[in-house]
């Protein structure tokens, strides 16, 4: 049996329509991507009618299969403080990175369903039904990470709610045989991630290979986790 991914960033063993920003770790992204055979169909941040133009468009192209994976890729950030964070940068960085995933795995849940359903016998697993949130560990309450070269206060929090997110979606989502998990690409080297030289930073190439070795690898024990590009447990 075919299966079927949409990875949903923001602007054949997985068939994939994959939603794509201009910014450089997306187009790195889609081009490592590409070989699981990808659509491309356009999602604007944040806006509820296009998230659910998108989930019909990519419902019209499977063509009355089910979805077994959505990656909901979204973020973005500021390095606003406890000093400066305004009401207007907050309510868009968690638009985009807390809201959207949740309109996004709502939108998406019927084609997510209808492939569980199609692999009734299996645990969950990617291949079945699967949301993977991409997060960061700059959302780590009990790490702060980084803390040192930047607040990044609506970026944080957005992140640490992304993780309940992921978390509340796990127990819902349960019985329709859908995992999800929240995953952290590492400290990558992107437009997004910044300049700064430190060895614990990643390739966009490095990320998002051991990112696809991690989803090929879930399983129901992972479900509701926090996990890094490495398979690695991420203190929440």
């Amino acid at each position: 049996m075919q299966s079927h991914q949409c990875h949903v960033q923001w602007d054949s063993h997985f068939h994939s329509p994959l939603g794509h920003t201009s910014s450089s770790a997306g187009q790195g992204a889609v081009g490592l991507l590409a070989h699981l055979g990808t659509l491309l169909p356009h999602v604007q941040p944040a806006v509820d009618q296009h998230i659910q133009a998108a989930a019909a468009s990519v419902g019209e192209r499977l063509k009355g299969s089910g979805l077994n994976l959505l990656i909901n890729n979204a973020g973005i950030g500021n390095n606003n403080s406890l000093d400066n964070e305004t009401l207007d940068d907050m309510l868009h960085v968690y638009t985009t990175n807390t809201i959207a995933p949740l309109l996004l795995g709502q939108a998406f849940l019927p084609l997510l369903k209808k492939a569980a359903q199609g692999n009734p016998g299996s645990g969950l697993s990617c291949s079945k039904a699967a949301i993977i949130n991409m997060s960061s560990t700059a959302g780590s309450i009990q790490d702060l990470y980084l803390w040192q070269y930047g607040q990044a206060l609506s970026y944080r929090c957005s992140k640490a709610a992304l993780n309940m997110l992921t978390r509340c979606q796990s127990m819902g989502y349960r019985d329709h045989g859908i995992l999800c998990v929240a995953l952290h690409p590492g400290w990558v080297k992107t437009d997004m991630g910044g300049t700064l030289e430190d060895k614990s930073r990643v390739t966009v190439d490095e990320s998002v290979g051991g990112m696809l070795k991690v989803l090929s690898n879930l399983s129901e024990k992972d479900s509701g986790t926090f996990l890094n590009w490495e398979g690695k447990v991420m203190a929440w």
